[in-house]
């Protein structure tokens, strides 16, 4: 019971901190509401549970047998975050007469994208690979209580940050600020590439 409660707070610290789901959720909310980031939250949450589901039977071998999938599988994550960061970059810099309405930088959306997403974000992974871990399990029903707490913590972590954004959605409505967020988001994205990039 101490290590679950010991895991949750490992969760909740990865789940809380910026990194590049939360400002999905951020900018999903900031946009068009809360309700308009819950398909955002559901399909981070389902997949890290995919992601966990995945490494606990038995795709963690591989990373263990071979350690430079690891760091192949973090550095393809980190230049794909580091090129939705410049995306997000260029189109709050880039004059409005120049950006036609679809030319809103893309960000994962939806869903099924951000159950994709999981697997290309290198903090999704570590945080899984941490807890398995630090959970050592010896059958499935072992990880019943951890897929729970990752159905929960994130879940929890993600809504506070699409309050936020929903706050920040009054002052989104002017096109200035809203590129302004776009860049000040983008530059935070590139920053979490690079953070995970050289983290060992």
């Amino acid at each position: 019971m101490d290590r679950l409660i010991a895991l949750a707070g490992l969760l909740c610290v990865a789940a809380i901190t910026p990194g590049p789901n939360n400002l999905v959720v951020l900018r999903a909310a900031g946009h068009a509401g809360i309700r308009a980031a819950v398909p955002a939250i559901t399909g981070i949450v389902l997949g890290g549970l995919l992601l966990l589901a995945l490494m606990a039977t038995g795709a963690g071998m591989a990373f263990a047998a071979h350690p430079s999938l690891k760091l192949w599988v973090g550095a393809i994550g980190s230049l794909y975050l580091a090129w939705l960061g410049v995306s997000l970059c260029v189109g709050g810099v880039a004059p409005r007469h120049s950006r036609t309405v679809s030319a809103d930088p893309a960000m994962p959306a939806g869903t099924l994208g951000l159950i994709g997403f999981q697997f290309l974000n290198p903090k999704s992974w570590v945080m899984v690979l941490t807890v398995l871990a630090a959970l050592p399990a010896t059958s499935l029903r072992d990880y019943l209580p951890l897929a729970g707490l990752f159905m929960l913590v994130p879940t929890l972590c993600l809504l506070l940050w699409a309050s936020l954004g929903a706050w920040l959605a009054r002052w989104l409505v002017r096109p200035v600020v809203r590129r302004g967020v776009d860049i000040v988001m983008g530059v935070l994205l590139v920053a979490c590439a690079w953070l995970l990039l050289i983290e060992p």
